[in-house]
């Protein structure tokens, strides 16, 4: 267990478990095992919290493995590790990944950032990183055609895509792009981004949350004018919406939400706020992708929080 020789070979015979990690208070997490329907704590985040309060709004989580990576400001990264149940602050990488605002994914045992904006809040290109989880090690991927922020990635067919995003005067791109992991380049691809944005209040156009099942991606179009999952038609270079998120998410004040693959399904978290739901909670939802409009079923709450800060997925 401590070496994680028993979730290599679980990965060559193609079985894995599902935990959804959801933060709903800041510096907390709790697991959900989806086959035993049970919530499970987490330790505590080892971080100052006025720090981490401060870099509230710019922090992002993705899993990768055995690892739960969460993203702060500046030079916060602490790596969660399922083996040990212990968190570990690195600054490994901090002169590879950007600060904040950028767009994450992670497929297997890899991570990649890109995009987002460094300390002085510049927007980049060049940050461009891909996280080896078995290996330990950061290694920088060539700049993208674009610098932006606020854009989404996601790993489809084989290739990393970024999508949307906020160029450095403040264009809202409509266009996205394709790294090709055989020929260490990127390609434009022009109007894959349109009608995809959405405008937030606290930080204007920004895109949604995306997540790839079955090789097909998905979006989750949460605002207080939108309230879609959408999916992208790939032979036509265009997003279709399929349907609402659950009943009773959208909200003019944001409280978070979460929109994450999970095997064959999407999970989606929102959370609502105390002020007008005293009792209310963070609730799972997920929907098995078809051709028909989105059935999203509760599967469960999370009664210690009325908001998503966090949202990641772990299938080992």
């Amino acid at each position: 267990m401590r070496n994680g020789d028993i979730y290599r070979l679980r990965r060559l015979t193609g079985v894995a478990e599902h935990w959804i990690y959801v933060s709903c208070k800041w510096g907390e997490w709790t697991a959900y095992d989806l086959e035993r329907r049970r919530w499970i704590r987490a330790p505590n985040m080892p971080v100052d919290r006025e720090k981490f309060m401060w870099s509230s709004n710019q922090h992002q989580s993705l899993v990768v493995g055995t690892d739960l990576l969460v993203f702060g400001r500046g030079d916060f990264l602490l790596i969660y590790s399922i083996l040990t149940n212990s968190w570990i602050q690195t600054t490994d990488a901090t002169n590879f990944f950007p600060c904040c605002l950028f767009g994450s994914t992670s497929v297997g045992q890899k991570a990649y950032l890109a995009g987002g904006t460094d300390y002085y809040d510049r927007v980049l290109s060049t940050a461009v990183v891909m996280y080896d989880s078995e290996e330990k090690v950061w290694e920088p991927l060539p700049s993208m055609n674009r610098a932006r922020k606020s854009c989404s990635a996601a790993f489809m067919d084989g290739k990393l895509y970024v999508i949307g995003g906020v160029g450095s005067n403040r264009e809202v791109f409509t266009c996205g792009e394709e790294y090709d992991f055989e020929r260490r380049s990127w390609r434009v691809i022009d109007n894959m981004a349109e009608g995809f944005m959405i405008n937030t209040e606290s930080f204007g156009p920004t895109a949604p949350p995306a997540a790839v099942v079955n090789n097909e991606l998905y979006a989750a179009q949460h605002s207080y004018t939108k309230n879609n999952v959408i999916k992208y038609d790939k032979r036509n270079n265009r997003w279709i919406t399929l349907g609402k998120l659950p009943e009773g998410s959208h909200s003019s004040r944001r409280p978070g939400i979460g929109f994450k693959a999970c095997g064959d399904k999407l999970i989606f978290a929102v959370g609502k706020e105390r002020v007008l739901y005293p009792f209310g909670a963070v609730k799972l939802y997920s929907w098995v992708p078809n051709e028909q409009p989105p059935v999203w079923n509760l599967i469960a709450r999370h009664p210690s929080g009325t908001s998503v800060f966090n949202l990641a997925v772990m299938s080992c």
